[in-house]
């Protein structure tokens, strides 16, 4: 506590003044002169017991902040009565408290970073080894009809790569909060038209049937473009799960609380080891695609959320899968 300057001041000036007042006690006489000097004295050892006391609590304080920032997890601070150091220890408990909460985000992060590169790795090196395997078959090969049909295998795992990168920069994007989304009134039995559309020709070949039951009257607030790309996501889950002569039920609702929309296939449905897992990265469950990368769910849960809804999954009783999207108003 010597070390502060204006403690040491304070002292100096204690003491000058407890010499004069001593000097003028004596002065008057020996009895006023000794109660003087006695009085200072008590004071200032109070005073320093005191002070040193404060100094022993901030010190305390001082170490436990650096244990904070040294990332250890158990942390005392001792309660104190009320007043300024109560007010000064409240806080350094709260900053404790985000720090840690802060670190524990940042340790989750990276663990989830290098979880996602490894993922991307994986899933880049399949298709890589396939393509390498493929030129050089190709590059051996005399047949004319072998090397085509090498070369548009090949074209399609390009295609494949090509597809999961634009996922994965999409992913990426909407993770740093940098896409700037439109907000405008959308039909929203418009935009159900606009994501089966791509679908069209897939429903044909499979006799999938679509039942879209969705009112003309809905609108959401939102960015057309990210939304149909979402909603196109689930229909894919959807195609791929029924396989052939199967159904897609759509369903629109419009209440004061919330825009809800509904998709529903009588499909495999969902395995229940699947259902916590269904909208992780990479995940592609039980009875998911065995061509995809598991990327798809998870983009419509992001632009969804993005978009200030909600998107959840679960088997329907009826059997089949159930995706139900809301929009709160």
């Amino acid at each position: 506590m010597f070390r502060n300057r204006e403690f040491r001041r304070f002292i100096i000036v204690f003491l000058l003044i407890s010499f004069v007042l001593t000097v003028i006690g004596f002065c008057q006489s020996s009895s006023t002169g000794v109660l003087v000097l006695g009085s200072a004295l008590i004071f200032g050892v109070l005073f320093l017991l005191f002070t040193q006391s404060r100094y022993k609590q901030i010190a305390e304080m001082a170490n436990q902040i650096d244990l904070v920032l040294h990332n250890e997890d158990h942390l005392f601070i001792e309660e104190l009565d009320e007043g300024e150091l109560s007010i000064l220890q409240s806080e350094i408990a709260k900053m404790t408290l985000r720090i840690r909460e802060q670190n524990r985000n940042l340790k989750k992060e990276k663990e989830h970073l290098a979880d996602s590169l490894a993922d991307i790795a994986h899933q880049l090196r399949t298709p890589l080894t396939s393509i390498n395997l493929l030129s050089s078959l190709t590059a051996e090969s005399t047949n004319e009809k072998e090397r085509k049909m090498n070369l548009r295998e090949i074209e399609a795992l390009l295609l494949r790569m090509d597809s999961l990168i634009t996922d994965l920069l999409k992913l990426s994007r909407l993770d740093a909060d940098v896409v700037e989304f439109q907000n405008e009134s959308i039909p929203l039995a418009e935009m159900v038209d606009d994501s089966l559309r791509p679908f069209l020709a897939t429903l044909d070949l499979h006799e999938i049937q679509i039942e879209n039951n969705v009112s003309s009257a809905i609108t959401i607030q939102g960015d057309v473009v990210w939304l149909s790309e979402a909603i196109q996501n689930i229909l894919k889950n959807c195609i791929e799960s029924i396989g052939k002569q199967g159904e897609i039920v759509i369903n629109g609702n419009d209440n004061p609380l919330f825009t809800e929309i509904t998709i529903q296939d009588n499909g495999k449905g969902f395995e229940t080891a699947d259902l916590h897992h269904l909208f992780d990265r990479f995940f592609r469950g039980e009875n998911g695609s065995k061509t995809g990368f598991g990327i798809g769910m998870s983009l419509s849960q992001s632009i969804i959320k993005s978009q200030g809804g909600t998107i959840v999954a679960k088997n329907h009783p009826a059997g089949g899968a159930l995706f139900i999207i809301r929009f709160p108003k």
